[in-house]
């Protein structure tokens, strides 16, 4: 079967935090390699700890590498995610003491395997803080994981989510998500701050996505995909994501697409009939 012109044209990377996770974290690089795909991402893998021992890392690293996979993106430490967090940034105490921690780590991992995208979620909002202190610690930690990003040649991520699961995360529009992009490329003056462009969560959050990808392309570092309702594979739902993408790159974007959908009730192997075996890999 031929994909669908939007499809056809993409370059695809898996999301090995959502993807493959009946399969242990070190046999997964091989297992998208095996499933025809050259690129994956990753959350932190390590949620209780920013700073792992460097056997964790190094073995990481070398399954990657031997799969003869890419590693496009890497989220730096966000707490326990899955789970109850949306990041650490913001969040005042040790979590934000975790993340500082986490920077240069993320970064070195990122940089050693060549990858060129960091995404900062950006923390629940917490009871009994000023939302503006939030937002005063989020912007500090921002900056300082901008300038890391910049050290290795990366752009720093910055995503909105969506209110339903997300109810205490603050950025949950593109605009709210643009907007920190803004306030952190203004207060470094790098321009490596971009806006992650989640098609899922600003569909769950009702969005016009025609008008978001026309405002918001020319800023956009990073796009991720999976059908509404349910978060599944495309054509599981009712999101018209050949359309969209295809509009994507018609507005000028270029980067890779990430896949960070649920298999649902079969292998992760399986889920991916949607796209023939030949528009998986690079291209």
């Amino acid at each position: 079967m031929a994909a669908p012109m939007g499809f056809a044209d993409q370059r695809f990377t898996v999301n090995l935090s959502i993807l493959f996770t009946e399969l242990p974290l070190l046999e997964r690089p091989a297992a998208a390699a095996a499933a025809g795909f050259t690129a994956v991402e990753l959350w932190w893998p390590w949620v209780d700890s920013p700073a792992p021992e460097r056997s964790g890392l190094d073995a990481l690293k070398r399954a990657i590498e031997d799969a003869g996979v890419r590693l496009t993106g890497l989220n730096f430490y966000a707490g326990r995610l899955p789970g109850p967090d949306r990041g650490a940034l913001s969040v005042p105490g040790e979590e934000s003491e975790r993340f500082r921690a986490n920077i240069d780590v993320a970064a070195g991992f990122a940089e050693a395997l060549g990858c060129g995208a960091l995404n900062a979620l950006y923390g629940n909002r917490v009871e009994g803080v000023d939302p503006a202190e939030q937002d005063a610690l989020a912007l500090e930690n921002l900056v300082l994981a901008a300038r890391a990003a910049d050290r290795i040649g990366a752009v720093l991520l910055i995503e909105a989510l969506n209110r339903t699961e997300s109810p205490l995360y603050p950025l949950v529009s593109a605009s709210a998500a643009v907007g920190v992009v803004d306030k952190v490329n203004r207060a470094t003056g790098l321009g490596n701050a971009r806006f992650l462009m989640d098609l899922y969560h600003l569909s769950t959050n009702g969005e016009d996505l025609p008008s978001v990808i026309e405002r918001y392309a020319d800023r956009t570092g990073h796009v991720q995909i999976a059908d509404t309702p349910g978060r599944g594979a495309p054509g599981t739902g009712s999101l018209p994501l050949a359309d969209l993408l295809a509009r994507l790159r018609k507005a000028g974007y270029e980067g890779r697409v990430g896949l960070e959908y649920k298999p649902g009730d079969r292998p992760s192997a399986e889920a991916f009939d949607w796209l023939p075996r030949e528009a998986r890999g690079a291209h």
